[in-house]
């Protein structure tokens, strides 16, 4: 969106300036617990004679444009003025929502995927993946996707695709001229293609990929470029009812999908029947060996729909860490002399809280979304079954009573800390936590100290880049624009 149209937008939904992200450090978001009782939550029966939350004074339209343009300012704004826990109805979509940042009510839902399972159904994605892929899924299909899937992302997987980690990151900083301003979102976005692409399809080296190999790449590119123009909301609302891709999404998608499906092609060709297959280990060989509940191997689709899947989740929220932790860095000059330092002397610690505050402040998925089979309790207020519950990760970290000073950059705060699941959770949680958060976290550890210790960058006193939502995301509208003066 333009600037223009974005302050227009602001005022016609009365969100008042200055933007959540333009807030001084200094700042309180006035988001804090009202007591012993607004912790309490869980299932109750019929409300228990407890009052619905507060609602959005709001038609259900611009509620609508507010979440999908501006869902930061919208949120940070209703929990200043209505508390920790309100109600709205969108226009479309999940309907009736009730929107939520206390831990000790995230921990309710999340504890329970039974009686408040995902709502994935309502998912911007789900069009694009496929209504049954495993961010998709749920219940019994969920877990048997992930239980497939996991051991691809944990332990020694994970120290397998590190070569590969090192060497993407070594090649796109050698690219990087000094002197040049580039999006980090892009150098973020290359390496952890080149590492995904490895992990999903066994792509060592580009050079000798096939023909569908390389189509696969180039149209995920594509697609997230287009995913970012002025019009691709309006396409994401026109498909938000739709299980299949409709119109312009499905015109956009084709490319993807024709190579995709080349390259199932291609390993049903070589006889990759078995994770011995042709002597590849990668995850198309592991889903072309598995078999579903009636013992038949999985159809073409549902193996396009999980590989689209893990590539899309395997790299968006990674490169966009990167992109909105520089952001970040080169805005606070004392903490990215003390992040430079850090990198340079070994100091892991340093890092691993530096990634860890990154996330916090801005948070790449801003929300996940529940839909309550019992009525609820959420502290002194309970909400009715089937409405669709919407935990602000966003608003969770930048609660005052979890992280004071909320609107800094502070990584000090998670030094010699071991954050609660429930207070930071950049990759969701529950039996939904992100099944790539291990790479990912190994990928941001890699490429984010290598960049400190290989480049100098230039402090900038811009304003800070504005969110941009793109489907789930929240993404620095930018790039997470730098300049590097020096290159080592």
């Amino acid at each position: 969106m333009t600037p223009v149209l974005t302050r227009t937008m602001t005022r016609s939904l009365g969100i008042p300036e200055p933007a959540w992200h333009l807030r001084s450090a200094d700042a309180e978001s006035g988001i804090r617990s009202t007591g012993a009782s607004g912790d309490e939550a869980g299932p109750v029966d019929d409300g228990a004679g407890l009052p619905a939350p507060p609602e959005l004074a709001l038609h259900p339209l611009r509620a609508s444009l507010g979440f999908t343009f501006r869902e930061g300012d919208l949120a940070f704004r209703s929990a200043r003025r209505h508390g920790e826990v309100f109600r709205s109805e969108f226009l479309g979509g999940p309907g009736k929502v009730v929107m939520i940042s206390n831990p000790a009510h995230i921990a309710s839902i999340m504890g329970k995927p039974d009686l408040a399972p995902s709502a994935t159904r309502f998912s911007p994605l789900r069009p694009i993946v496929g209504p049954d892929s495993v961010l998709t899924s749920v219940g019994p299909r969920h877990k048997q996707q992930r239980g497939l899937l996991l051991p691809q992302f944990h332990g020694r997987a994970v120290t397998a695709y590190q070569e590969r980690i090192d060497e993407a990151t070594a090649r796109r900083i050698d690219e990087w001229r000094p002197g040049e301003t580039v999006a980090l979102a892009d150098i973020g976005q290359a390496i952890t293609l080149d590492v995904i692409m490895s992990a999903v399809f066994g792509i060592e080296d580009a050079v000798r990929a096939t023909p569908s190999e390389s189509a696969v790449r180039s149209s995920m590119i594509r697609l997230l470029q287009l995913s970012t123009h002025s019009l691709a909301t309006v396409v994401q609302l026109i498909n938000s009812r739709s299980r299949e891709p409709r119109g312009v999404l499905k015109m956009v998608l084709n490319p993807l999908d024709r190579a995709i499906y080349g390259v199932i092609a291609e390993r049903r060709r070589e006889g990759a029947d078995g994770p011995d297959g042709a002597g590849r280990t990668d995850i198309l060989t592991v889903l072309m060996a598995a078999r579903g509940d009636d013992g038949e191997p999985l159809g073409d689709g549902e193996i396009r729909d999980e590989l689209l899947t893990l590539v899309l989740a395997g790299h968006e929220t990674t490169s966009n860490t990167v992109a909105w932790t520089f952001e970040r860095l080169t805005r606070t000059p004392d903490v990215y002399a003390r992040a430079m330092e850090a990198a340079r002397s070994g100091d892991d610690a340093y890092v691993e809280a530096l990634i860890n505050e990154s996330m916090r402040s801005r948070p790449v998925v801003p929300v996940v979304a529940r839909e309550l089979l019992a009525p609820w309790r959420f502290g002194e207020y309970a909400v009715e079954r089937g409405r669709i519950t919407l935990v602000s990760i966003l608003l969770l970290h930048h609660r005052d009573d979890l992280y004071p000073r909320p609107f800094a950059f502070e990584p000090e705060r998670f030094l010699g800390v071991k954050p609660s699941p429930q207070r930071l959770m950049p990759f969701g949680g529950g039996t939904r936590r992100c099944l790539g958060a291990g790479l990912a976290l190994a990928e941001l550890r890699v490429v984010i100290s290598e960049i400190l210790r290989r480049t100098d960058l230039a402090i900038t006193d811009a304003p800070p880049e504005r969110p941009q939502h793109r489907n789930v995301t929240m993404i620095p509208a930018d790039g997470g624009l730098v300049r590097a003066t020096v290159r080592r």
